[in-house]
């Protein structure tokens, strides 16, 4: 039994599920390799983080998560539309997801929302926002992180 327990700058390793209001499981770790992290390092969003302070080896916890400590709620502004001759020769449908540059040169994921003849709209909300999710964690050990 660890005497430390989930905080800043604690390395937590866990297995997760995240599942949509409907229960079907949009990521997991339970059939791999559990996951590790630093506290605060940004790999989760900060609303998953919070529920898991004072977690210790060997506590489960099942945390409902609202879209505004999630993925953020959908923003209809981030729909953007764009011209046919934008995408040269390449098949559209919607619900494809392709990546954009955004202007500091990183890679952007958008979804194909609508096309409209020459006009197509690009949702660039990530895929969960706006949905409630569930997180369930098992966690496996906390321990100090260590700095390289």
């Amino acid at each position: 039994m660890s005497e430390y327990r989930i905080d800043e700058g604690m390395e937590v390793t866990l297995h997760f599920t995240l599942k949509l209001e409907d229960g079907a499981v949009v990521d997991s770790t339970k059939e791999k390799a559990p996951a590790t992290f630093q506290l605060g390092d940004g790999n989760l969003p900060p609303g998953f983080e919070a529920p898991l302070k004072g977690l210790t080896d060997g506590d489960t916890g099942s945390f409902e998560i609202a879209p505004e400590h999630a993925f953020g709620q959908h923003n209809p502004q981030n729909i953007q539309r764009l011209k046919r001759e934008d995408f040269g020769d390449e098949v559209l449908e919607v619900g494809m997801v392709m990546s954009f540059s955004d202007p500091s040169g990183g890679e952007l994921p958008g979804v194909i929302s609508a096309i409209d003849g020459e006009q197509i709209d690009v949702d660039f909300n990530h895929p969960l926002a706006g949905r409630t999710l569930t997180f369930e964690v098992e966690v496996i050990s906390v321990k100090p992180a260590t700095t390289h």
